[in-house]
């Protein structure tokens, strides 16, 4: 069907691919447990925004580019290594404001000083960046997707997007239940501000942990 070879295993595989936890779907998490799931849904439409435009450059061979430029390999690399440690740093910094308490003593002017901080953050562009500097999504779409498109199809684009469609609904689906899920999780946790805080650092440890592993990467 469309060019598409053995559907069912590449439904199974994308399934467990979606699964393991990353830095978009944690930072969803994270918006949704602050901020409720209407922001939240704003950084999963940047999340599946960024996902499109990385199926995009698989299909248009970008992949194969940055395979074979070490130089551009690196630069996205780090670019994308350095974004996320900047994350993790402003997770660690809110974590541990809130340990100290620092959040109560504002609770008065707070009304005023949290605005502009939460118009700052603008999920969106934050999920959106996440997903675009990641060299190695890039790859990963371009060698999984080509493992279940028939060589011999003669509109291999219709098969890469029917793929594409599928990773979609498949993450939209995802993302969907961890914002309600950190959502709830937001509600019972309220008003345990040292538990929140240590959500929140433990965010921002995976987040350095992803920085980490990103900085490590190899494009073979």
């Amino acid at each position: 069907m469309l060019g598409i070879t053995d559907l069912s295993t590449y439904l199974v595989g994308l399934a467990l691919i979606i699964l393991l936890p990353g830095p978009n779907s944690l930072y969803v998490v994270s918006v949704a447990a602050r901020r409720g799931p209407r922001v939240a849904y704003r950084a999963a439409a940047g999340v599946l925004c960024g996902d499109t435009v990385l199926m995009t450059l698989s299909a248009g061979g970008v992949a194969s580019l940055l395979q074979t430029s070490p130089v551009l390999f690196a630069v996205v690399k780090f670019a994308g290594a350095g974004y996320l440690t900047w994350l993790a740093v402003g997770m660690l910094r809110g974590a541990w404001a809130l340990w100290r308490g620092r959040e109560a003593r504002r609770a008065e002017p707070g009304a005023a000083s949290r605005a502009p901080k939460e118009a700052v953050e603008r999920p969106y562009r934050r999920a959106l960046v996440v997903s675009l500097l990641n060299p190695k999504a890039i790859l990963f779409f371009i060698s999984f997707f080509v493992q279940f498109v028939d060589p011999s199809y003669a509109h291999p684009v219709l098969s890469f997007l029917t793929l594409g469609a599928w990773a979609q609904l498949f993450s939209f689906t995802y993302l969907s239940v961890l914002i309600f899920s950190g959502t709830f999780l937001a509600a019972t946790f309220r008003r345990r501000k040292r538990l929140t805080a240590g959500l929140s650092a433990g965010a921002g440890a995976a987040f350095l942990g992803f920085a980490a592993k990103l900085s490590l990467a190899s494009a073979g």
